[in-house]
């Protein structure tokens, strides 16, 4: 492949994007900058006006493989990712089994070596999830496991843990926590608040968060341990970060995806289950103090907690449906649409946190559009829009709040290696 990306913006994690053409040949990049000649032998592909950068990079994602594959495979997300201008993912061990053993971190492997992105898995803390027995942590670790989290559910022994948390530092694995507690959770259906009592649902307060998260960042504050929150939604619960990290120096992070970002419970109208999610979405005002939180640092990375789910499932009334949406194939663009496009935000944020960062918590090589690097890029039209019919996403399942939906902004190109994954 001979690629000559000319006249685009060249965005980085480092500030505003920057005027320069893009030569690649054989998966290499081989110049950035106002190249005078255009090299021979190269397809132009004109960029005027479009935004080039590094391809993007989601630690948190369901995939229902093994188990569950009706709702998606492994082949299936990988290419909901690339539609979505996503080059890596880090897969959750909630399948049916769980990834608690070599045997299935190995089966799930060799799925994700025939997709066209890098698949990454983490592992269970406890056998089967169920938190009464810890898994073959250093096994796990062998087989290529990321990082260790019972993402689905919290781990309830809080000893449990703490002996995990020891055990995993020798072996220097990390933490992923789904802070929750289930007797103050409840349903799980929504938040509690107005839209819950209006709804006559039981609602789920964030204080069934908040607290799970002060447990588990104690525990690994007293051991040592480096430990990420997942999927925050309330204020409360991201200043809870924020002081653990700042004020007595522990070692946590904290992600947040983009529907708590731009969704609240309001939005569920008459029981729309594309808004049911755990945790719930919470409330306007924590939106925006998710949003600040994201531009003061202090969350490390977006995730988009992607979760799909059937049809079926997701029209049965709003207790009994499943929790979760996709997000994949949605991810980049609502960003753009919704933050970027509107000044809330610059690009130099995106490819920070759902690029640049999500591979360094995982230790992997960083994406940059710099001489000398591998490619791994795309190309966003900042002029184009994307409608998202279930003809145009390539997850297996639909359940978004942007179905059908047109929002500003297009992923047009996605290169990996020498390989030119998708071109609009």
């Amino acid at each position: 492949m001979n690629l000559f990306l000319k006249g685009g913006e060249v965005a980085s994690e480092e500030g505003a994007p920057e005027s320069a053409d893009v030569w690649i040949e054989d998966g290499i990049i081989k110049a950035v900058g106002h190249l005078a000649v255009e090299p021979e032998g190269a397809r132009v592909i004109d960029c005027t006006g479009k935004v080039i950068m590094p391809g993007m990079f989601d630690a948190h994602v369901h995939f229902r493989e093994p188990g569950q594959e009706a709702k998606e495979t492994i082949k299936d997300g990988t290419e909901a990712a690339i539609n979505g201008g996503i080059t890596g993912v880090v897969m959750m061990p909630n399948t049916s089994p769980a990834i608690d053993s070599p045997t299935v971190v190995n089966r799930v492997l060799e799925q994700g070596r025939k997709c066209r992105i890098p698949v990454y898995t983490s592992g269970c803390i406890t056998v089967g999830r169920e938190g009464h027995e810890m898994a073959p942590i250093a096994g796990l670790k062998e087989a290529g496991v990321l990082m260790l989290t019972d993402d689905g559910d919290a781990v309830p022994n809080a000893a449990l843990l703490r002996r995990a948390m020891e055990y995993a530092s020798d072996f220097e694995m990390f933490f992923a926590s789904h802070c929750e507690d289930p007797q103050l959770a409840g349903l799980r259906a929504l938040n509690e608040g107005e839209v819950s009592y209006r709804l006559g649902i039981q609602g789920t307060p964030a204080l069934a968060e908040e607290i799970c998260m002060d447990r588990d960042i104690r525990i690994a504050h007293a051991t040592s341990t480096y430990l990420h929150i997942q999927h925050v939604s309330s204020a409360l619960g991201m200043e809870t970060i924020r002081w653990w990290r700042d004020e007595r120096g522990a070692k946590v992070s904290g992600e947040v995806s983009p529907h708590h970002l731009m969704f609240a419970d309001e939005d569920i109208g008459d029981y729309d289950t594309h808004y049911k999610m755990n945790p719930p979405l919470r409330t306007r005002e924590d939106n925006a103090k998710l949003l600040q939180g994201l531009k003061d640092g202090v969350f490390r990375i977006i995730a988009t907690d992607h979760a799909p789910h059937t049809e079926f499932e997701k029209s049965q009334a709003f207790v009994d449906a499943p929790n979760g949406i996709t997000g994949l194939d949605t991810a980049v663009v609502s960003l753009f649409d919704r933050f970027i496009s509107q000044g809330e935000f610059g690009w130099d944020l995106l490819v920070k946190r759902y690029s640049a960062e999500p591979r360094r918590m995982m230790n992997l090589e960083v994406a940059e559009v710099v001489e000398g690097k591998t490619a791994d890029l795309i190309v966003f039209d900042p002029q184009g829009e994307t409608t998202f019919t279930k003809e145009f996403m390539k997850s297996k399942s639909s359940n978004t709040p942007f179905l059908n939906q047109t929002l500003k902004g297009s992923v047009d190109l996605v290169i990996l290696k020498d390989e030119l994954l998708l071109e609009r």
